[in-house]
């Protein structure tokens, strides 16, 4: 799936060539004829970058453009690997040597570009993806063995929470994915602790077995850890990610139209933090990580919880239940309240949790919040950098009114209005810790192409998280 990519200091002959620059003039094109120099010049005076075929090869030149910010130029190169990949796709070359004359930093996010833009899920086509890139030679003295080993890690992680997206129910229920995080614990070596339905009732995980209660398929609760011997960390970082392997909404229907239909990936927030321990342990990140993944799917069964019910939740805490589509904040509650247990540094919980923060910030960032302003700083830097951004929204107390109950502790409702942060507060309830809860909103799943990030799964959130958890160290 993934190319070899190997450091060289020679430019190798009759080899496709991709060159990235900031300025013409920094270019040696003695290759080139004068007619393919003058359209050369005059295709990037109207566009940013430019393909030249030389059968049977190609030669692609890519202009950085001068930005205020420097993350602006990163993704620009990623967005030049995306197109590198579909020339090279077109005459089915598989092998590919790469310039820089630009910032070193440039190399990595257009190699980042590149093989991000390979995935493929044909796992249900009888026509599969044949096409793949074989060899990438690295021409760059300044990129080295290391970052490009990093980089291809965190490029599998980001496959491994597409491909868990990309998923339907009819393979991947909540025991799957147990199944699934298991082959990832004994490739990478992280370890798993499932407990199944016995064990959480004997927990009283109230939130995780109501939502459950519509299920022909038993829940299961996830504790990944990775703790390599010399942590720098004295305190782990908890992760933890909404698992809810299909949501109909229960017996407060979705309608079907662009709402049901992909629900599927209601289980991205998991899927993340799941790649992101992946990705971790692969590059043997020195940092003490834990993940909790609490996974159901949400039905309407007969027997399935109902708006009115009170349920009582790991904590002790009683909740009405208003709508049971606002599920996942119920088995995040009892994650959350769980993550206690490790005396935690900061957790970070990531769910696909509200349709409001889709109205916030579309699928070009995901909401985020918290009590722990430095390491919400940290990761808004941080999702510039990777170009998987945060918009922060205030977590004010006024947010928390509409959670009050005639009945219990707490409703799982609130108003519609703000509903993303009123979310966010029924979260907080459930937390005595440094905590950030990320709101994911359209990110997880594209309906159109874009650049290097596919139609269905996106991986959205592995690289932000992955890059964020290096900074700790």
């Amino acid at each position: 799936m993934f190319p070899t990519i190997s450091k060289t200091s020679e430019l190798k002959e009759n080899t496709s060539t991709a060159t990235l620059f900031d300025k013409p003039e920094q270019l040696s094109l003695t290759f080139l004829n004068e007619n393919e120099k003058a359209h050369l010049n005059k295709q990037l005076e109207k566009e940013s970058d430019c393909v030249i075929r030389h059968y049977p090869n190609l030669y692609f030149f890519g202009k950085i453009k001068e930005a205020k910010k420097d993350y602006m130029k990163f993704e620009a190169a990623r967005v030049a690997g995306a197109k590198l990949y579909e020339a090279l796709k077109a005459i089915n070359e598989t092998s590919v040597q790469l310039l820089n004359f630009s910032q070193p930093e440039i190399m990595l996010a257009f190699i980042e570009g590149l093989l991000l833009s390979g995935y493929a899920f044909d796992k249900y086509k009888k026509e599969k993806e044949e096409f793949a890139i074989k060899e990438v030679f690295v021409f760059d003295k300044e990129t080295t063995d290391k970052q490009i080993t990093e980089l291809i890690n965190v490029s599998k992680a980001v496959f491994v929470a597409r491909d868990l997206v990309n998923e339907p129910l009819s393979f991947l229920t909540a025991t799957q994915l147990s199944k699934e995080i298991e082959k990832l614990s004994q490739e990478s070596g992280f370890t798993l602790e499932v407990f199944n339905k016995k064990k959480i009732e004997s927990l009283k995980m109230g939130g995780l077995l109501a939502v459950n209660k519509g299920s022909i398929d038993p829940p299961t609760f996830n504790i990944l850890e990775w703790k390599p011997e010399k942590a720098s960390n004295k305190k782990p970082i908890v992760l933890v990610g909404k698992g809810i392997v299909y949501d109909t909404g229960g017996l407060s229907l979705k309608p079907t139209a662009n709402s049901m239909d992909y629900m599927k990936c209601d289980m991205a927030g998991g899927a993340v933090t799941v790649a992101t321990v992946y990705a971790a342990a692969l590059n043997k990140l020195p940092l003490h990580i834990v993940a909790l993944v609490p996974a159901t799917d949400n039905r309407p069964d007969g027997n399935a919880y109902v708006p009115g019910d009170v349920i009582t939740m790991f904590d002790g805490t009683t909740v009405e239940i208003k709508n049971t589509d606002a599920e996942g904040r119920l088995i995040l509650a009892d994650a959350l309240s769980y993550a206690k247990k490790y005396h935690p540094e900061l957790v970070i919980d990531y769910a696909t949790l509200t349709g409001a923060a889709s109205m916030v910030a579309g699928a070009h960032a995901a909401v985020a919040m918290g009590n722990s302003p430095k390491d919400i700083q940290t990761l808004k830097e941080t999702g510039f950098e990777t170009y998987e951004r945060i918009i922060e929204v205030p977590l004010w107390d006024e947010y928390a009114k509409a959670l009050k109950s005639p009945i219990a502790d707490l409703n799982n409702l609130g108003v519609r209005e703000a509903q993303s942060t009123i979310a966010g507060k029924f979260l907080e309830h459930f937390t005595d810790y440094n905590w950030i809860h990320i709101d994911s909103a359209d990110t997880p799943f594209a309906k159109e192409k874009d650049a290097y990030r596919p139609v269905g799964g996106t991986g959205y959130g592995t690289r932000l998280l992955y890059n964020f958890l290096k900074k700790f160290n």
